[in-house]
């Protein structure tokens, strides 16, 4: 999978492919946790204000997304991570969540943070494996969101 910069000519695939994923667990947009309104706004909500948007692609076809939104001068929040439901279990997800968190050190993150529910069984085990730590659950309508965070540690303080 190479990944790369969203590009406007993404929006229809990127669309289908949220829609997918979400009914893969059995939510939907509208459902008082997911939404859809973001995705014709990628270019205000995540590149023109510090942050960024990437895609996964296997030759011209679009797998996987995730986008990274600034929520203050130190965090970013990752939104958006998903993996065609065909291209799971292939080591994806985790391809994109790294280069996600290596996008938000380049950018000046030195935390993120993001959320999922209790439904997305993977997301959650995919989220523990690379370190982040949860930080709280609420009930939204009849889903149970769980929120996460993880520090970031800049390459140069890992280099001895």
């Amino acid at each position: 999978m190479k990944i790369r910069r969203y590009r406007w000519s993404d929006l229809d695939t990127i669309l289908a492919l949220h829609r997918v994923c979400l009914a893969e667990v059995g939510l939907v947009p509208g459902d008082g946790v997911y939404y859809d309104d973001d995705f014709p706004r990628i270019q205000e909500i995540y590149l023109a204000c510090g942050g960024d948007f990437l895609v996964g692609a296997v030759g011209a076809r679009v797998v996987a997304m995730g986008g990274l939104k600034p929520v203050d001068t130190g965090t970013a929040e990752i939104c958006r991570l998903r993996v065609h439901p065909e291209f799971q279990r292939r080591g994806f997800g985790a391809a994109m969540l790294i280069a996600l968190e290596r996008r938000a050190v380049e950018l000046g993150f030195h935390s993120v943070r993001g959320d999922t529910t209790l439904n997305q069984e993977a997301a959650l085990a995919l989220y523990a494996r690379q370190g982040w730590r949860e930080l709280s659950r609420q009930q939204v309508g009849d889903l149970i969101v769980v929120y996460g965070e993880k520090r970031l540690i800049p390459p140069s303080l890992l280099e001895f």
